[in-house]
């Protein structure tokens, strides 16, 4: 298995490889505004129009001061305000109808974004799941996408059209003097530098945020589903003290994008006061001189302070696409996770038998870089060499037939859950065959295999809902008569009948308002719900007290008849009933019999039924002597 350090190095070697391109990401990110092209193109329309209206003012302004007051012309000023008039409403009104269906588009795209994230992940082999925490994963959906929106909502897609709006406000200062605009524009390519300088500092420091918030949500994630332990091995001080560690990493990187943006608008401010104080030094001598109307420096004013209201906020979209940018190449990097190899998954049988075989078998969780395709396909030495992969399974062959129950045993790391993850197809192996009906499991259709093979852990995972949907997992065809069958066939109805809620009661986070024995008998009804034809019991009653025991023994007659079977036990009385055991040793198949056989060979199987025996006897007696 993959060491928590190695994963650690590669979840942050992921974090700061790749160059990040606006421009890909951007087009990527209009992808998925696409669909929706004709809200979209109205809300450009709104903003062309709004912008238009904008750049209008000023110019009325000018006509109205060099021509309406020069001449005294009342009508002509009235006429001149009642047009400022309506310029300002109409920019007004179509810079709400560009806001709102902006937004409108925004949450459609980025709703469609998170559904195809979600569906990216549930496609992703288990073994990407060992290797990055959930809390980042859950950062991806929400906490970065959510930044995107940030960017739709700060206006971040209209910097193209502030862009053409600057082009006009200069079109119209060189119409109106092309020396003074000269003089307006001089300090420009200054202020170009500046804003490509921080463009670039900017880029590290919101990417460095978001690696941060990412391991904060991690940490989180893990230490509050995990709160029992640490406070079980009084591990607050110390799990305070990472958490602040974290915390002010994640205040650093904050800290240092305000740095940049704060010298960025203060720039922009410097800038505009100064353009406009060497306009109207330049243009008061050229007014007295009678070369420039007045009119003319009240609109040159006016378009700068317009000139640089796009500019201005242009260092806070900037700030909000910065951080957009390195949250969208976190998600996008997420979509581009290769998925596994596509293979012809036709098998679809309407009737599944339940014969399952393993073939020479041999499996690692992590084999090494030099291990290719080709090589897997080679024989496979007996011992891993120097630089060979860690083998949790050697070699391992053994048959079940259909309608046989077989228990799997051997010390704990001998690879018995892994045989049941082959066989449900959450890993393929390196070497051999996994068979069900004598079809390797790689040629099945994932969603039928899934269906065939049903799996009870030992540590149950409950959905929040009702006790309903956590037995039939919302399928439709497992109705209410066979939800209830299934509870009564495992002695889950009478606590389920229990409830004020009945089938309706709710189901907290995690289930913890249910007794552990509680939540496993639900597990046995939700799989016997599902009939498959291979059911595997994987520790299944290793965690229930001894009545809860006894009702799922009573049960499992009914559980297994006609039905394959595999059990992952240590309780001598799943094992002796079973028809065969198998037992594990370092990964390797070193007994099959029944248990009277393994009893009489004296082997690894005789060793272990001894030491549970004793440990078994031992309990009895200390409750007989508890209850004297």
């Amino acid at each position: 298995m993959t060491t928590a350090s190695e994963a650690q190095a590669e979840i942050d070697r992921d974090e700061i490889s790749g160059k990040a391109y606006d421009l890909r990401l951007m087009r990527r990110l209009l992808g998925y505004v696409a669909p929706y092209r004709g809200p979209f193109a109205l809300s450009v329309l709104c903003l062309m129009l709004s912008s238009i209206a904008l750049l209008a003012q000023p110019y009325l302004l000018k006509i109205a001061i060099d021509r309406s007051m020069a001449a005294k012309d009342l009508v002509g000023l009235s006429g001149m305000a009642a047009l400022f008039v309506v310029a300002a409403v109409v920019e007004l009104a179509f810079f709400y109808g560009n806001y709102y269906l902006t937004m409108l588009v925004a949450q459609r795209a980025l709703s469609d974004l998170r559904v195809e994230v979600f569906a990216h992940l549930q496609r992703l082999p288990i073994a990407y799941f060992d290797r990055h925490p959930v809390g980042r994963l859950v950062t991806r959906m929400t906490t970065d996408v959510d930044v995107i929106n940030e960017m739709f909502a700060a206006g971040a897609l209209t910097i193209v059209m502030d862009g053409l709006t600057l082009l006009g406000i200069v079109a119209i200062l060189f119409h109106l003097h092309a020396t003074l605009a000269l003089v307006t524009l001089s300090l420009m390519p200054l202020m170009a530098l500046a804003i490509n300088f921080f463009r670039i500092q900017a880029r590290q420091s919101y990417r460095l945020i978001r690696e941060r918030i990412a391991r904060i949500n991690a940490f989180l994630q893990e230490h509050i589903s995990g709160m029992a332990i640490v406070q079980l091995f009084a591990r607050e001080a110390r799990t305070f003290r990472e958490f602040d560690q974290l915390n002010d990493a994640h205040r650093q990187a904050n800290h240092l994008s305000n740095v940049y943006e704060a010298a960025l608008f203060s720039m922009v401010e410097a800038v505009s006061s100064i353009s406009i104080a060497l306009t109207v030094w330049y243009a008061s001598g050229r007014i007295v001189a009678g070369a420039i109307a007045l009119g003319t420096l009240v609109a040159f004013v006016e378009y700068i302070q317009k000139f640089f209201i796009p500019i201005r906020d242009f260092s806070t979209k900037y700030a909000v696409m910065q951080s957009a940018m390195a949250a969208a190449e976190r998600v996008f990097q997420l979509l581009d996770t290769p998925l596994p190899p596509a293979q012809e998954r036709r098998h679809a049988p309407a009737r599944v038998a339940g014969r399952v075989d393993f073939e020479g078998v041999w499996f690692a969780y992590k084999p090494t870089g030099r291990e290719s395709a080709a090589r897997a396909r080679e024989p496979v030495p007996r011992a891993a060499g120097a630089h060979g992969p860690d083998w949790v399974l050697r070699d391992v062959s053994f048959s079940v037939a259909p309608g046989e129950t077989v228990a799997i045993v051997g010390a704990t790391g001998s690879g018995k859950t892994t045989l049941i993850k082959l066989l449900a197809g959450f890993y393929d192996v390196q070497k051999g065959s996994v068979k069900i009906d004598g079809v390797d499991v790689r040629e099945w259709q994932l969603e039928r295999l899934r269906r065939s093979v049903g799996i009870v852990l030992q540590d149950v995972m409950l959905f929040s809902g009702d006790v309903a949907y956590n037995i039939t997992l919302g399928r439709p065809e497992i109705g209410a008569a066979r939800m209830e069958a299934a509870a009564r066939a495992v002695h889950a109805h009478p606590f389920v009948a229990r409830l004020p809620g009945g089938y309706a009661e709710r189901v907290r986070e995690r289930g913890n308002n249910f007794s552990t024995g509680q939540r496993q008998l639900l597990s046995f009804a939700r799989a016997l719900a599902y009939d498959p034809a291979i059911l595997v019991l994987d520790e299944a009653t290793s965690s229930v007290d001894p009545e809860t025991e006894a009702l799922i023994q009573d049960a499992l007659d009914r559980l297994l008849q006609n039905r394959t079977a595999i059990l992952i036990a240590h309780r001598l009385s799943t094992i002796e009933r079973a028809d065969r055991i198998v037992v594990l040793h370092r990964g390797e198949v070193r007994e099959i019999g029944t248990h009277a056989e393994l009893l009489a060979r004296g082997g690894i199987y005789a060793k272990l039924h001894r030491l549970q025996f004793a440990a078994h006897a031992g309990r009895e007696a200390e409750a007989a002597e508890i209850q004297e």
